[in-house]
């Protein structure tokens, strides 16, 4: 008989090893990411919301559920509710420096095309494109003539949904630098904020999951990917990296997360500073 897991077997669910051990593989299979022993109270915390709101008791009817053909949207929900989705505005913020300091004097000093594409990895609930959005608008004069696009892509289409409104917590809103606060608009009556319409269409939202196709082609002049292959295996980085080189040309930049790196993983990008790297030929 399965055993349960110990800490779990008071709750309102049927939580077994076996379940922990195929919710990992489908995880694993579906997004890469690797669940540790140690995440069993966080994937049925997570988890038990899908069950109730599915009419489930036992995890094992849950999972069959979810490899049957009527199961396939409850499928996205499941992602949804596994992904990490901690962010806030400028989060890293030596990353934006970089971006206004270093980068944008470049494309302003040598203008090509003023074509400029930036792709946000992982953006999560679209705080990361709108602190990117906000950097362009203010560094860069006569934004209009230039042809700048952010792609905004993300596994959990509930995040995506946020980023989409552009709407957030008056809270969250008020950790934007000073500087950047014209870009914040109150909403009257609730304690909400707006991203302001100057900078909204500078950036396009799309669910996209970094281990299956990538509709994209690039090339991408910088990629933001941070704090998301940590929760991948070393061999998935390889090739996950792989092929964001291969939609960055040669002098481009990615920017990882603070608890990652790209050492023994790919050679196709030189460090640059903390956390940022340059896309060698």
């Amino acid at each position: 008989m399965p055993q349960t897991i110990p800490e779990l077997q008071d709750r309102e669910f049927v939580f077994t090893d076996k379940d922990f051990q195929h919710i990992s593989e489908l995880v694993g299979q579906k997004v890469g990411i690797v669940l540790a022993e140690h995440k069993k109270n966080m994937v049925y915390s997570r988890l038990a919301r899908r069950l109730r709101a599915q009419g489930y008791k036992h995890f094992s009817d849950y999972l069959k559920f979810l490899q049957s053909d009527a199961g396939q949207d409850e499928l996205v929900e499941f992602v949804n509710a596994i992904t990490t989705n901690l962010t806030h505005f400028f989060r890293e913020g030596h990353h934006f420096d970089h971006l206004r300091d270093v980068i944008i004097p470049e494309w302003l000093n040598h203008p090509r095309s003023r074509r400029i594409r930036i792709w946000s990895a992982g953006c999560s609930a679209g705080m990361e494109p709108y602190s990117i959005a906000m950097v362009l608008h203010q560094a860069i004069p006569n934004l209009k003539n230039w042809d700048i696009k952010i792609l905004a892509t993300d596994i959990d289409t509930n995040m995506l949904d946020t980023g989409v409104r552009g709407e957030y917590d008056m809270q969250a809103a008020e950790r934007i630098p000073r500087m950047y606060q014209k870009y914040v608009e109150p909403i009257a009556g609730t304690d909400k904020a707006s991203m302001a319409k100057e900078i909204r269409p500078l950036i396009a939202f799309k669910k996209l999951n970094l281990l299956e196709s990538w509709p994209v082609k690039g090339p991408f002049d910088v990629v933001f990917c941070r704090n998301v292959v940590i929760y991948f295996s070393k061999d998935t980085q390889r090739v996950v990296f792989d092929r964001f080189a291969s939609v960055m040309p040669s002098g481009s930049t990615l920017f990882i997360g603070h608890s990652e790196n790209l050492f023994n993983i790919t050679t196709k990008f030189a460090s640059k500073g903390k956390t940022i790297y340059q896309r060698v030929a």
